[in-house]
């Protein structure tokens, strides 16, 4: 690009000079050959340098384009890797800017701004050299035009740098409310809040355009001064110009190319104040997407770190003085934890709100990592083993499920990209979700983002049906039922239960009907195990556990669980 640049501005310079040697020769001396002949000369540098234009153009889009498909590539495995904490503490629409606009910002400067801020310093060094040589009194002129171009320029960066970082910060705050008024519009539309939040969306883009017309204002105030003061010098080196041919300090020609190659200088100066604005935007770009880049993965591979082989593993879990804080926070979530779950048993954790029970199954698959303590399968503890062959073996199903815009077919198969589809099909069976063969392409039907087309029950179906069908050895069920009816949550606590008996299960529970599938359970109080028995035990001997069940009971007589194998109350 550089190469091609400069044979290009090399030879926009030298046209000029052939000018001159035109007007002093050929023309003066009224010489018709000669004139063909600088002509033809004038012609092939013009080619020249539109074949350099276009090679830079070409080489620069797709050098660019592939340094900016990197960039963004590099950033999305990156944020793949950071911690969950980031994702809480971050808004999503401000990784959306990141990747898409701060990105574009910094491809376009890295692609056309360096390449034109390098080869216009050149070509304006080269150029005042040759008008220094042309005429020294009027080449030292142009040369001092470039003080008050620097002042300028110096003010011009400090100002825009400050207004440029807060539009792009305005602006992922933007991306972030349309983000979350898309995916909340049930319930804009449900409590008739929709003249509310269009209101907080016009103040939000009007914080935007208030800055954005700043940023312009303060552009437009600085650009007229990098086109007054080029015209201003040709319009002196004209004047003092002829003046200087008319008592002969120079000639025809040498004026001629001194006006042409000042002329020259126009763009390189008008374009000074694009190039800077442009400049302060990919440095608010580049400190924005280093935001992202200079935070460190925490949840890693150790050295040295270990596969867990599926047909090696027995399914063996253990928590051993499990503590958890959230980064920065002072308080403890969970407060020492001892727990062991044998190979094959379900467990259930119960507890009310807020006890931990989410952060504690968390920790299995390391969606988080324990502050204290440590979690181990098949004693092997999680830390020591790398993330994928965990994360294969054990399979995690949220309370709030999350699907992709995608196929139902790919959602499913996301943890098992070999999946059969007579693989899904059981799968589908367990989670009672038969339902996706009644859409209208079945398995290859689109569910839509967030899976908004389906209702609550089938998202959590198709959530359930995805952590089964991965057949893990650990399997991690954070409330998968909590949207289904009565009847369904029976047929599909029958189907689990015949699935649940070759594997190692963690069931968070926070519904008492949920306690069925359990072998034992476990209460968790105040961040600690307080008591682990069957059903039958815990809800005869521990009054805790009959205050956490009851409000639920009380209201649903029908979710009273039996257990496995021992008698309800």
């Amino acid at each position: 690009m550089l190469v091609s640049a400069g044979l290009a501005v090399g030879a926009s310079i030298v046209v000029p000079l052939v000018m001159q040697r035109v007007v002093d020769g050929p023309v003066r001396h009224h010489d018709q050959n000669g004139l063909i002949w600088f002509g033809l000369a004038a012609l092939a540098l013009g080619a020249l340098e539109a074949f350099m234009v276009f090679l830079r153009r070409w080489t620069q889009s797709y050098a660019s384009l592939s340094m900016e498909a990197d960039v963004r590539d590099d950033l999305y495995a990156h944020m793949q890797k950071l911690p969950l904490t980031f994702h809480d503490r971050w808004q999503s629409g401000q990784l959306l800017s990141r990747a898409i606009t701060d990105i574009g910002s910094l491809r376009r400067f890295l692609s056309f701004g360096v390449i034109y801020l390098i080869v216009n310093v050149c070509q304006y060094i080269v150029v005042v050299v040759l008008l220094i040589r042309l005429y020294p009194p009027l080449g030292a002129l142009v040369a001092l035009s470039a003080v008050p171009l620097f002042l300028i320029s110096r003010q011009f960066a400090k100002r825009f740098l400050r207004v440029s970082r807060q539009v792009q910060d305005a602006q992922g705050d933007l991306a972030t409310y349309v983000e979350e008024s898309a995916h909340g519009i049930r319930a804009v539309k449900a409590f008739g809040r929709r003249h509310h939040m269009f209101t907080r969306f016009t103040a939000n883009a009007d914080k935007v355009y208030q800055l954005a017309v700043q940023r312009a204002r303060l552009d437009s105030r600085f650009a007229p001064l990098y086109e007054l003061i080029p015209n201003l010098s040709l319009a002196v080196i004209i004047v003092v110009g002829a003046v200087a041919v008319v008592q002969h300090h120079m000639t025809l020609g040498q004026l001629v190319a001194f006006a042409t190659l000042q002329m020259g200088l126009v763009w390189p100066v008008e374009s000074l104040g694009w190039i800077l604005a442009s400049g302060q935007e990919a440095m608010t770009a580049a400190d924005r997407i280093y935001d992202v880049f200079d935070t460190e993965p925490t949840v890693v591979d150790r050295p040295g770190a270990i596969d867990l082989r599926r047909d090696q593993l027995r399914g063996a879990v253990r928590f051993s003085d499990v503590r958890f804080s959230y980064p920065g926070s002072d308080t403890p979530v969970l407060s020492g934890i001892d727990l062991d779950i044998a190979p094959g048993e379900t467990m259930a954790l119960v507890g009310v709100t807020g006890s931990g029970k989410t952060t504690a199954v968390s920790l299995v698959p390391r969606l988080y990592d324990v502050t204290g303590g440590r979690i181990t399968i098949d004693g092997h503890d999680v830390r020591d083993c790398t993330l994928d062959s965990l994360r294969r073996n054990v399979a995690t199903a949220f309370e709030e499920p999350i699907l992709f815009s995608m196929s139902v077919r790919e959602n499913l198969a996301l943890g098992r990209p070999d999946a059969t589809d007579d693989d899904l099909a059981e799968a589908l069976r367990v989670a009672q979700a038969d339902f996706v063969y009644e859409l209208p392409w079945g398995l290859d039907t689109r569910v839509g983002e967030q899976g908004l087309s389906l209702s609550g029950g089938q998202r959590q179906r198709l959530a359930l049906a995805r952590a089964v069908v991965s057949r893990p050895k650990v399997l991690v069920l954070d409330d998968p039922l909590s949207a289904l009816d009565v009847n369904t949550e029976a047929l599909v606590e029958e189907a689990l239960e015949r699935v649940l008996a070759g594997t190692t299960a963690l069931l968070v529970v926070h519904r008492p009907s949920t306690v069925a599938l359990a072998d034992r359970v476990a209460l968790l109080e105040d961040g600690r195990i307080t008591a682990v028995g069957t059903h039958s035990e815990l809800l005869a001997t521990v009054p805790s556990y009959r205050a956490v069940l009851s409000a639920e009971a009380d209201d649903r007589p029908d979710l009273l669980p039996e257990g496995k194998g021992v008698a309800a109350r």
